[in-house]
């Protein structure tokens, strides 16, 4: 038995031990403010490990689609009916559900429409998200309960639903059990905007169609219910699953949708079935319709008069577009068995080189990263900006051959973020527009190799920093992007140029890309948040990077390298004293040059700086050193240059 006087004696102990541990963890004394201090991520559990990866019980819910709809181009509008098949995987029960409803943004008493903000700017192009004078939102006929085959005699019961917006709460009967499904059928109408509302719109009778049907919000392991309002620049978060289409358009009107055709001998000629045939092998572009076809509907349509139905399929797609129009040219070859196609009007000048441009992005973000998972990939020029959907992208006429590559490929790298890796852009728009940023700057690069565009287009980023990144009211990349000012940098060149210096100048390119393979991999036709990546990209690299993504994405911490004098002592060798003067910290390359003209380069591991911000390096070497210059490739974003070099040539 333990004497009272000792047990005293490891009380004192004890209490002194967690004295100290609660000053370490900042708790006492001065706060931890190492930058290689850990993250403040939330626990691992059994959703998602600690490795970043989904845990043994990850889950995510499942919904699936029947559409029917019809467009309408004398009246400018799109009627249409679906039914949702939702399957509740979560451990939850689920006494509501809450819905899209996206052609919203246009309703009079919208946030946008209220508040009429100014459009996102990117390198002086206005990009406008806003309704344009458009006035107009989503007619709901009916939300009810019903099997998968509705008719007028065996609809469910009707239910009571709420609109906020570009949201609706749908009331259940009684709570969505675990492992239950639930069949809900809607009806709806609405007014397309000309030139572009939001995201879709037509430009005379050429339609392109989106946010266009009520969808199910993503319920997750992480937030519950992810039900963000849509107010324009925002994007999507939206759960996997299959579709089923039927699109009736004009007899005339070609149609470009996400999904596989299931009607090609109703809506298509002999001879476009042919030469579809022949393009899925062929490397070169084949003409579907030619320019002397394009607008002879005697001689690119199955027949001239009434209407068409268009019928899709699809699966494991978070998402369905399509776009309708007469008189269109069609280009289109083949990668490894997967359809690239482009439709243009006969007026767009730049697009007869665009189905070899889009070809090479497919085919290099393929061999690079993860390959294509689906049966074709279509652009579709039009009024639209540049938007992306499963299979289908809309891009518009660009000023320059280069323009037109970047926006093509750079739609198409959304196939990738997030289509087929299904984060969150409506909150981490880097994680969407960013990651596809990096991916996009290397095609651009090969595409247009040997010359002066792409021989410089990958430092592009980094020579945005000093406008961009130093200013003072930058914000972190992983604050919400409805408050974000400059949403052209935090979403898309910060964290490329993140991306380019975590593969170029801290892991290699190796180990990199063996990691962010392991990340799309990993997370295809899932739902990853930032601390799975992190996670990931440490348990895949091997290397602790949370003093990066502390630097880069939780602030906004600014890197200042310096060389502050250097000691040369003939005996021993010289000693470099570096400084890290900001507030990030990365590794340091050093360019030495000696008395006899020759030179050394040494890099240095980001630890050097494990034990404050000041490092005296030893050269090692008896020779009295010149010169000295950290960063000499002028790699990474220092503020300020002037303290980078000591000593003459």
């Amino acid at each position: 038995m333990t004497s009272l006087r000792c047990s005293a004696a490891i009380a004192t102990v004890i209490l002194a031990l967690a004295a100290g541990a609660r000053c370490a963890a900042g708790q006492g004394a001065a706060a931890d403010s190492s930058p290689f201090r850990q993250l403040d991520l939330p626990t691992a559990n059994e959703y998602r490990s600690g490795s970043g990866r989904p845990g043994p019980r990850y889950w995510q819910q499942r919904a699936d689609y029947r559409i029917m709809a019809t467009l309408d181009p004398a009246q400018n509008a799109v009627r249409g009916s679906e039914t949702i098949h939702y399957v509740n995987h979560s451990p939850d029960a689920l006494p509501y559900l809450w819905l899209f409803v996206e052609q919203n943004l246009c309703d009079p008493g919208s946030l946008t429409n209220v508040l009429n903000q100014p459009p996102l700017v990117f390198l002086g192009s206005a990009f406008d998200f806003s309704c344009q004078g458009f006035s107009g939102g989503l007619t709901l006929d009916y939300v009810r309960l019903t099997g998968r085959q509705p008719t007028a005699t065996n609809a469910g019961p009707n239910l009571r639903h709420t609109i906020h917006g570009t949201t609706m709460r749908v009331e259940l009967p009684h709570p969505l059990a675990t492992g239950a499904s639930i069949d809900i059928d809607l009806a709806w109408t609405f007014h397309v905007p000309a030139q572009g509302g939001g995201r879709m719109g037509h430009d005379g009778p050429l339609y392109e169609i989106a946010q266009w049907y009520p969808r199910v919000c993503v319920y997750d392991d992480v937030r519950g219910w992810n039900h963000e309002p849509y107010i324009g620049a925002g994007e999507f978060y939206l759960e996997y699953g299959s579709f089923d289409i039927a699109i009736t358009v004009p007899a005339n009107y070609i149609v470009a949708a996400t999904g596989q055709l299931q009607n090609a001998d109703s809506v298509l000629t002999a001879g476009q079935r042919a030469r579809l045939v022949r393009a899925r092998t062929s490397e070169s572009p084949v003409a579907i319709i030619t320019k002397d076809e394009a607008g002879d509907p005697a001689k690119t349509r199955p027949r001239t008069a009434g209407t068409l139905t268009w019928h899709y399929t699809a699966d494991s797609v978070r998402d369905v577009a399509f776009a309708a129009g007469p008189g269109m040219r069609w280009d289109a070859s083949g990668y490894q068995g997967i359809l690239i196609e482009t439709l243009y009007r006969p007026r767009a000048d730049k697009w007869e080189e665009a189905n070899r441009m889009a070809r090479e992005a497919i085919k290099y973000f393929s061999e690079q990263w993860y390959r294509y998972p689906y049966s074709h990939a279509t652009t579709v020029e039009g009024p639209i900006e540049g938007m992306e959907y499963p299979m289908l992208t809309f891009v518009p006429n660009s000023p320059t051959r280069e323009d037109q590559q970047w926006a093509l490929a750079h739609e198409f790298g959304h196939e990738w973020f997030p289509m087929i890796v299904g984060s969150n852009e409506r909150l981490y728009p880097w994680m969407d527009e960013g990651f596809n940023t990096f991916i996009d700057l290397r095609n651009a690069a090969n595409y247009f190799k040997g010359t002066p565009y792409g021989d410089s287009i990958e430092v592009h980023p980094l020579h945005l920093y000093l406008e961009h990144g130093a200013r003072p009211s930058e914000q972190p990349l992983i604050s919400n992007p409805t408050e974000v000012h400059d949403l052209f940098w935090s979403g898309y060149q910060k964290p490329a140029l993140m991306l380019q210096l975590l593969r170029n100048e801290v892991l290699g390119r190796d180990r990199f890309d063996t990691a962010f393979r392991e990340y799309i991999r990993t997370w295809a036709f899932k739902h990853p948040t930032p601390t799975d990546f992190f996670r990931l990209m440490r348990d895949a690299s091997g290397m602790e990077l949370d003093w990066f993504w502390r630097g880069w994405v939780m602030t906004t911490a600014h890197l200042d390298q310096a060389i502050d004098s250097v000691t040369n002592n003939p005996a021993k060798g010289a000693l470099v004293y570096l400084h890290n003067r900001g507030t990030m910290v990365m590794p340091a390359e050093l360019a030495i040059t000696f008395d006899d003209g020759s030179t050394r380069v040494v890099a240095l591991p980001v630890e050097m700086w494990n034990l404050g911000p000041q490092f005296a390096y030893h050269v090692g070497d008896t020779r009295r050193v010149r010169r000295v210059a950290v960063d000499p490739r002028e790699a990474l974003p220092d503020l300020d240059r002037k303290n980078n070099v000591w000593g003459h040539e």
